[in-house]
């Protein structure tokens, strides 16, 4: 299918050409057609997908559609909003390159930065408001942005909110927003929370599900280091003496850690940089821009600030420490092999970490090879088997009563296909976690407080 049957006025039509864009990936194609029929939509889709231009193709198209000649300064009729101001700036930049050939004015506002600027524009007037959180809410107690005329609101990553500890700032926007809009949600990951946030939001909702999270693109070689965690920093720098690594994501849980790590990778003559949200907002986008550029070798983050990140030909991610979310995994490892390119994917786990490991292959359904010929491999440890993977069900409701499974024909699909996984790995010089389990109990895991909250 293409962009024109998607009945997209021409100003659109001839701004996707500029830009190249022939094709609609899935989450484009579905809801499109959903929105400019002004329904409200649930969309589950991750980063990566293409879900910017499903909503701000359709939303800059109804505003063109319905604008009336008025005098004065233009009203906020759309908001977007969004937890980071790396994807804050990535959505701005995408409505300014779909509407070139409108008159609808843009405006993007985050923390980190003076305000001055940002009020100043918004004085001028803007159609379409892209914002975090802190700051959208902080200019409207200070009464300098007025929301009362939203006819479109999109809440963007509303999982990463949650993680981040936003919900209570999304409920209080949500509670200023007029009763009569088009909202439209989108989320990576479905838990119970998110549903019920969602059910507050929407009205009848269409429903959009593209590339689950629990999928990870197959053209990703995953692998595993098992290490000390004092050694974690030793192997990472053994890891990048391989020239081949031109450029490499590095993710750890924390900004503190991230700190570290480029702290030691410097004293081994590695360049790199990190990218969090205690940097400002210009020591975080010169990161970005250096690693981008290639003049930064290592670019380390948390899960947090890196989600909306797109580079084009990242061969390498490296999860120097485990995250303990599991959904967080399969978003750090699609920094690359993006576009049906292939990628690396390596994970250093310490013996705290191999529940997460455990948690990890659960979520992905498969076991993921471990490397062991390194100089730090961690001594005395049991690995991890990756348990069978769960029926997911968009709604996360329980499968239906009389549904089973044979438990001899799962067992003997298991054993060949690990049989298969163990001859390929060896042969490639890495050893598969066949036959080898142990009994760790799962952490107690809360939807709050999962991740320090970054502003």
């Amino acid at each position: 299918m293409s962009f024109e049957k998607l009945n997209l006025i021409e100003p659109i039509l001839k701004a996707l050409k500029t830009e190249g864009y022939t094709t609609p990936t899935p989450i484009q194609e579905q809801a499109i057609p959903l929105v400019l029929q002004r329904k409200d939509l649930l969309g589950c889709a991750q980063t990566g997908t293409g879900k910017t231009a499903a909503f701000a193709i359709p939303i800059i198209q109804l505003l063109t559609e319905n604008k009336v000649a008025t005098q004065g300064k233009k009203t906020i009729k759309c908001l977007v909003l969004t937890p980071t101001r790396e994807l804050a700036i990535q959505i701005e930049e995408s409505f300014n390159n779909y509407g070139r050939n409108t008159n609808l004015k843009n405006k993007v506002i985050f923390g980190g930065v003076n305000q001055h600027a940002q009020v100043e524009a918004l004085r001028a007037g803007v159609d379409i408001l892209i914002a975090t959180p802190g700051r959208l809410l902080d200019l409207m107690n200070q009464r300098h942005v007025d929301i009362s005329n939203i006819q479109f609101f999109v809440l963007d990553e509303a999982d990463r909110m949650l993680d981040m500890g936003f919900i209570h700032d999304v409920k209080k926007v949500i509670a200023k927003l007029p009763a009569k809009r088009q909202s439209l949600f989108f989320s990576a990951t479905m838990p119970p929370v998110i549903q019920s946030l969602a059910d507050t939001i929407l009205v009848n909702p269409s429903k959009v599900e593209v590339t689950p999270v629990s999928s990870t693109a197959e053209k990703i070689n995953q692998v595993v280091y098992f290490v000390d965690k004092e050694n974690k920093k030793h192997l990472l720098i053994d890891v990048l003496k391989d020239k081949a690594i031109e450029r490499v994501l590095v993710f750890t849980r924390t900004k503190h850690g991230a700190d570290k790590v480029v702290k030691d990778l410097i004293k081994s003559n590695i360049k790199a940089q990190a990218i969090h949200g205690n940097k400002s907002q210009n020591a975080r986008q010169n990161a970005l821009n250096n690693f981008k550029s290639k003049i930064t070798r290592v670019l380390v983050a948390t899960d947090i600030a890196a989600r909306g990140i797109d580079i084009d030909e990242l061969s390498h991610v490296i999860n120097y420490e485990l995250p303990n979310v599991p959904e967080s995994y399969v978003h750090s490892i699609g920094r690359t092999g993006r576009a049906g390119a292939s990628g690396i994917a390596i994970a250093f786990c310490d013996a705290e970490e191999k529940a997460y490991l455990k948690d990890i292959q659960k979520l992905i359904g498969k076991t993921i090879p471990i490397i062991d010929d390194h100089n730090y491999e961690l001594k005395n440890h049991t690995v991890v088997k990756a348990a069978p993977k769960p029926q997911r069900n968009f709604s996360n409701r329980p499968p239906k009563r009389g549904h089973t499974t044979s438990s001899n024909s799962f067992e003997k699909k298991q054993s060949n296909s690990v049989n298969r996984e163990a001859s390929g790995a060896k042969a490639n010089g890495v050893r598969s976690e066949q036959g080898r389990s142990e009994n760790t109990s799962k952490p107690k895991k809360n939807w709050f407080g999962r991740e320090r909250r970054e502003r």
